[in-house]
């Protein structure tokens, strides 16, 4: 029986009154000279791709406290701007994590970004130190099913969770030891600085996703007068530490699945509907997976409360997963887990035959390079109150704890206090019911800037930009434009 505590937590066009910003804040046309500006400016040796983007390797020391430890490489990608007479300058792009990489970003910009945008910047995606195609980047473990779905079958789950974590850091460290403890946000954004003297610019605009918030403000913090413009989306609470932002995010997650299950209740349709106790059948459903777990596809785990939680936080995300959430709960019901394993292992990024991302590696690593915090096992079991008050249908009240932090070595550069002084107006923007970055969490970033611009989406995904014409339109009035919208700026869905 799987007893399952989540620490440390891991995606019509309205018309609205903006704001000139003051003389000088934005110039929309800076006269930034092409090519290094600095002589002893780091390079990136471009390589045209055949769709036109260009992506090279940059250079950059593993510790920038003592450069002659070593280098690593970051992976960069560039999309050149599609109008090159009205060229603006570089945006530095990330998708967030951590942990992910954002070249892809750039490789598949005309897929994110508005038409405006795509003419007028170089958009310039890059792989965080420690992720993706960086090199070297995070390795600890092979077989997530062995990590992260065989305690709903373990005998003693407790223990087997505490092996499994020492296990973890053991192979964290036999694997990436040399750039482990290296890895947190704040090297990050000195790559960021790296990346922007190699592109030429003095200044450069910054677009940051969900933690990619967290990222921008750091960098804004660290280098304020290199920002142009900056718009961060889903941002985390950057004065939250380890416990309260876990708090802030299983509360969230809670707070959807509540919309979730009210909507299912409330339409017939819903394959989950239940005789309109969705909410009834979901607390039953996930009491039986406790007890006894269901049968998945064959070769994989069996789906016990932890893997179905999993998956319904997963599905959470977006709006657009509920769906599939419905289908794989009313299956589940009748003894069939695969649905929920699905759901499970896109959030660990399965990709088939055995093979996994390894996203959830470098976010765990760049998570504990970040925070000064190890607590212990009994530490972890004490706060399981907290956890089961502020979600009581994703955790249990006798939930075991997890081992996130625990065993990592200690941090040598915890993340900095985010200011961005000095920087002109950063817009801040956040969905109302974002369950992966609360709306009060963007507030706290917005909050915690020198010069900050708040806009409110009214929805429920993950970030406001991909699902708003209206939000879409206030982010390219201000990159393009320079105009500033005002703080308190609300769009309806």
């Amino acid at each position: 029986m799987r007893r399952w505590l989540p620490i440390g937590l891991v995606m019509a066009v309205v018309v609205v009154g903006c704001a000139e910003p003051p003389v000088g804040v934005l110039d929309p046309e800076p006269e930034v000279e092409v090519g290094v500006l600095d002589p002893d400016a780091p390079s990136i040796d471009w390589q045209r791709n055949d769709d036109g983007v260009e992506s090279g390797y940059l250079e950059v020391p593993i510790d920038y406290a003592n450069p002659d430890a070593g280098t690593l490489e970051v992976f960069v990608a560039r999309r050149p701007a599609g109008d090159p007479r009205q060229r603006i300058g570089s945006m530095l792009v990330n998708p967030g994590g951590p942990g992910f990489g954002g070249s892809d970003y750039a490789e598949f910009a005309t897929q994110i970004f508005d038409p405006e945008l795509l003419d007028r910047f170089d958009i310039v995606g890059w792989d965080p130190r420690g992720t993706a195609m960086s090199n070297p980047s995070i390795d600890c473990i092979d077989d997530y099913d062995l990590y992260y779905a065989s305690l709903d079958t373990a005998t003693d789950p407790a223990r087997e969770s505490e092996r499994l974590a020492r296990q973890f850091v053991e192979g964290c460290l036999e694997r990436s030891g040399d750039i482990l403890e290296h890895v947190g946000t704040n090297n990050s954004a000195r790559d960021m600085d790296m990346i922007r003297r190699a592109l030429g610019e003095d200044q450069i605009s910054y677009f940051g996703f969900s933690y990619g918030s967290e990222l921008g403000g750091v960098w804004a913090t660290l280098f304020p007068e290199t920002v142009r413009a900056a718009v961060l989306d889903g941002a985390s609470d950057p004065t939250a530490d380890a416990l309260e932002s876990s708090l802030q995010q299983i509360a969230g997650f809670e707070s959807s699945l509540e919309t979730f299950l009210a909507s299912c209740s409330a339409r017939p349709t819903c394959r989950f509907h239940n005789d309109g106790d969705a909410a009834g059948a979901f607390s039953a459903l996930m009491s039986a997976l406790d007890d006894s777990p269901i049968p998945s596809v064959p070769g994989r785990p069996d789906v016990g409360r932890g893997v179905a939680t999993n998956g319904v936080i997963m599905a959470m995300y977006a709006e657009s997963f509920w769906p599939q959430l419905e289908r794989a709960l009313a299956d589940a019901q009748n003894g069939d887990g695969a649905g929920l394993l699905a759901l499970h292992d896109t959030y660990y990024q399965y990709e088939g035959d055995g093979r996994w991302g390894d996203e959830l590696e470098a976010f765990q690593a760049i998570s504990c390079a970040d925070v000064d915090e190890r607590p212990t096992a009994a530490e972890l079991q004490a706060r399981n109150p907290l956890f089961h008050a502020a979600a009581p249908r994703l955790v249990p009240i006798d939930a075991e704890p997890g081992f996130f932090c625990t065993f990592f070595p200690p941090a040598l550069d915890p993340r900095l206090e985010i200011t961005a002084a000095g920087t002109g107006p950063i817009v801040v923007i956040g969905a109302t019911g974002d369950p992966t970055t609360p709306i009060d969490s963007t507030r706290a970033m917005a909050d915690a800037l020198a010069d900050s611009r708040l806009v409110e989406l009214e929805s429920n995904n993950h970030g406001a930009y991909a699902t708003s014409w209206c939000i879409r339109r206030i982010v390219v009035d201000y990159f393009v434009e320079g105009i500033v919208p005002d703080d308190g700026t609300f769009c309806p869905n």
